[in-house]
């Protein structure tokens, strides 16, 4: 159970998990202030798209390899 936590926390600190976490973060301040504009809103889209691209990659993978 240590073991999961640990690791799930350790994936969390990786450096595009970060980068994903914080732009969230900038998001939510800019909509709640109503300040979203369109150059953010692109990049912001972006970097959300590769990341759970990447991850939904990753799943694929797995579950293909493993049989």
């Amino acid at each position: 159970m240590k073991e999961a936590v640990f690791h799930r926390l350790t994936r969390l600190l990786c450096v595009k998990s970060l980068v994903t976490l914080s732009l969230t973060a900038v998001f939510a301040v800019l909509a709640l202030r109503g300040e979203v504009g369109q150059d953010f809103m692109t990049v912001y889209t972006v970097i959300i798209a590769f990341y759970f691209g990447t991850q939904l990659e990753r799943t694929a993978q797995k579950g293909t390899g493993a049989g």
